[in-house]
């Protein structure tokens, strides 16, 4: 196992053993939400999410206890966003992770309660004293997570998803779409690890800018896996852009076009990292892991 794999396998254990602390299971007609809650949000692979703020924070000797609670706050909205766009109002996927989605196992209604609980739980951690003990620092993360999900962040790139006329869009339009949808929790990851690390100002400017090439090329990896890979190795449908008729890497610059991008901004994002020397070893990893995955 490469250094990087036996690292990222390390905290997303942590990551999981902390949201199944979280959300501990229930009796009664509120134990309903929280099964769905963990059906959502545990058993979820490799946790790139949660693994960004971590290796982040670690640059800064940031103590796990407080970068693991931030990592499963933002990979609860994660987990959220899966189950409100696997819904048959959204994207219509009945399969999630290898599994029935969330709507699928439980039903409609408990899908959108649950969603609607990981979203306000990942506040709640945030605020708590020991997230951190300063309040600004707690103010501070919870405020760019707030951002990176709401209408200007993943929320508003998913609605322009649905809505927007997306064959007309050029490679600026996809980008920008992307750099909301997908890319906007990425952005957060990195530089909330740098938030509770108390990095400085120009050290989350880096963290930050070597976020936003990773996000996209995640994007650009995801359109070529959705129209090379199968059901099974993905662990949901596959081909649903082609089928839609979305606006994809793919479809404006080819599939080598895409290829030599996404192995472009791989280059590119690390090299945002060169002033941390070794210490950025384990996020480096990371962005050749999102240009190497098969799912």
């Amino acid at each position: 196992m490469s250094a990087f794999a036996s690292t990222i396998k390390e905290t997303a254990a942590l990551v999981e053993d902390a949201l199944d602390a979280f959300l501990p299971t229930r009796g009664g007609p509120l134990g309903r939400v929280v099964d769905a809650m963990r059906w959502g949000a545990l058993d979820g692979g490799k946790r790139l999410r949660p693994f960004l703020v971590i290796a982040a924070a670690d640059m800064f000797d940031c103590p796990r206890s407080r970068s693991v609670r931030v990592g499963c706050a933002v990979e609860m909205i994660h987990c959220y966003s899966l189950i409100h766009d696997d819904l048959p109002a959204m994207d219509d996927s009945d399969l999630r992770r290898g599994r029935p989605s969330v709507h699928k196992k439980f039903d409609d209604a408990t899908a959108i309660l649950a969603g609607d609980a990981l979203l306000t739980h990942a506040f709640e951690i945030l605020a708590e004293k020991e997230t951190h003990p300063s309040g600004d620092v707690r103010c501070a993360i919870a405020l760019e997570l707030a951002r990176a999900s709401g209408k200007l962040g993943m929320v508003g790139g998913q609605m322009i998803d649905i809505y927007a006329e997306q064959k007309d869009f050029d490679l600026g339009g996809i980008e920008e779409l992307q750099r909301l949808k997908t890319g906007a929790l990425i952005r957060f990851s990195a530089v909330g690890g740098g938030l509770i690390g108390e990095a400085s100002a120009d050290e989350v400017a880096a963290l930050q800018a070597y976020a936003e090439d990773l996000g996209l090329a995640f994007q650009i990896v995801d359109d070529i896996l959705d129209a090379t890979a199968d059901a099974e190795t993905l662990g949901k449908p596959a081909g649903q852009d082609a089928e839609m008729d979305k606006a994809t890497f793919i479809k404006l610059l080819g599939m080598e076009g895409a290829k030599s991008k996404a192995a472009d901004l791989v280059e590119r994002c690390k090299a945002h990292l060169d002033r941390f020397g070794s210490a950025a070893e384990p996020l480096k990893g990371a962005a050749d892991f999102v240009f190497e995955r098969k799912s």
